[in-house]
């Protein structure tokens, strides 16, 4: 009966180990995976979310200046020409 704690606290320090090591073991394939997904967005050419936010909001103050761009050259040709003609 002596012996049975002392299998018990081996058994334990096994499991204790054994439970360390399978949580390095899924840190490093969380990091391999990522890794990976991180190259095939690189190989494949795609963009983040964030980047097509940028670009449409630079598309947006864009068009609104060609609007407005537009808008006053369409005034600008509504003016009786200068020339009497």
């Amino acid at each position: 009966m002596s012996d049975r704690p002392k299998i018990f606290d081996d058994l334990a320090g096994l499991a204790g180990g054994a439970i360390s090591a399978m949580s390095g073991l899924r840190d490093e394939v969380e990091a391999m995976v990522r890794a990976r997904l991180d190259e095939a967005v690189r190989r494949l050419e795609l963009v983040r979310k964030e980047e097509v936010e940028v670009l449409a909001e630079r598309l947006a103050a864009t068009n609104a200046r060609l609007e407005a761009a537009e808008a006053r050259i369409a005034a600008l040709e509504a003016l009786p020409a200068a020339d009497g003609a």
